[in-house]
C-alpha cells in the first residue's frame, strides 16, 4: 500500500497530530485524528450509523477542512476508485457535484 501524506493539523506544534492520507491504489481517505470515547458523542453516531468492532469513530478539528478537501480534489490526489465508476462521488478530481 502506498499512501500520499496529504496534510496534518495546522495549528499543532508535534509530531503526533490529526493527519489526512490518501491511498494511492484505491483513492481510500485514511483519517489519523483523536479516538472519541465520549459515550454521548458515540452513541448520537451509533444511532445513524453503529461502530462496529473492527472500526473506529475519530475526530479532526475544523480547521483541517481545507486539508480534507485537498485529499478529495487536490493536485495529484488519486481519490477516484476503479472499483466504484459507477457512484456519482468518485470522479475526476474536482469534478462537478463531488463534495
Amino acid at each position: 500500500m502506498a499512501l500520499e501524506f496529504v496534510g496534518k493539523d495546522p495549528d499543532s506544534d508535534t509530531n503526533n497530530c490529526p493527519a489526512v492520507f490518501v491511498e494511492k491504489e484505491t483513492g481510500d481517505l485514511l483519517f489519523q485524528g483523536w479516538t472519541v470515547t465520549d459515550l454521548a458523542t458515540l452513541a448520537e453516531s451509533g444511532q445513524h450509523s453503529p461502530v462496529a468492532e473492527n472500526e473506529s469513530l475519530v475526530r479532526l478539528p475544523a480547521r483541517m477542512r481545507a486539508i480534507i478537501m485537498e485529499a478529495l480534489h487536490g493536485e495529484g490526489a488519486a481519490v477516484q476508485r476503479a472499483d466504484r465508476s459507477h457512484d456519482t462521488i468518485s470522479g475526476p478530481s474536482g469534478a462537478a457535484g463531488r463534495l
